[in-house]
């Protein structure tokens, strides 16, 4: 086994699979996560290197302690499982999809973040990234110059799931901080991946926004912690 260990979940396919490949490349042994266990020994098996399949449901409770107890040492976690239901305002989502999208996207990070710090802890420098979202900065979608159209509240679940997540980020490095721990928030960009498949190619490789997962993964100890960063470095307003 090499001397550094990373998770990656959701990684049998989009941006989870290339970040899980760059890591590998690193020389990681890289844990795939993933709910099926032939998708995710298919992926571990085209990432190559000592990439290797781990069951992982992050929205059952008891896959997440199962997968925990395999792991004794962990230095990188990457949350990167997420979904995005449905483009709609916060009016037409309604409560149900408002629930079903925070509990992948917020739920099950404190649920596998709790899990896995054990296994963190005994790293030397313990990295943790969580994949959020551009679409969640209030300022990016305020002004007084947005990022995004004014008046545009469509993927709203999405959307404030991600900034809750952001929140965590923050609370985690505050937490975590005096032992070691870097807690950072990505945004990765459009990307052409399943949460959003009409990204056009040309700007929406997830190659490059997994580069930014990597830069993060690989923070030497004096990089930062708690803060939220674009794909290519950038810092991202709140």
């Amino acid at each position: 086994m090499n001397d550094r260990t990373a998770l990656v979940t959701g990684a049998n396919k989009g941006i989870g699979k290339h970040i899980a490949e760059q890591l590998a490349a690193e020389g990681f042994t890289v844990l795939v996560g993933s709910r099926d266990a032939g998708r995710g020994q298919r992926a571990a098996e085209e990432i190559g290197g000592d990439a290797r399949a781990l069951v992982l449901d992050v929205t059952d409770i008891n896959s997440v302690a199962e997968a925990a107890a395999q792991v004794e040492h962990l230095d990188v976690l990457v949350n990167n499982a997420g979904v995005s239901l449905s483009m709609a305002p916060p009016s037409e989502a309604g409560a149900d999809e408002f629930r079903l999208t925070f509990e992948t996207n917020v739920f099950s990070v404190v649920e596998v973040t709790n899990a896995f710090l054990p296994a963190l802890r005994r790293a030397p420098h313990p990295r943790v990234v969580n994949v959020s979202s551009g679409t969640s900065s209030l300022t990016w979608s305020t002004g007084p110059n947005p990022q995004f159209a004014p008046g545009n509240a469509g993927a709203a679940a999405y959307r404030s799931s991600k900034t809750a997540l952001n929140a965590l980020t923050v609370f985690y490095a505050q937490e975590l901080a005096e032992e070691g721990f870097k807690v950072n928030a990505l945004a990765p960009g459009l990307r052409a991946t399943d949460l959003n498949p009409t990204a056009s190619a040309s700007g929406g490789d997830p190659t490059e926004a997994a580069h930014g997962a990597v830069r993060l993964a690989l923070l030497p100890d004096d990089g930062p912690t708690g803060t939220f960063f674009s794909w290519d470095g950038t810092p991202v307003p709140w």
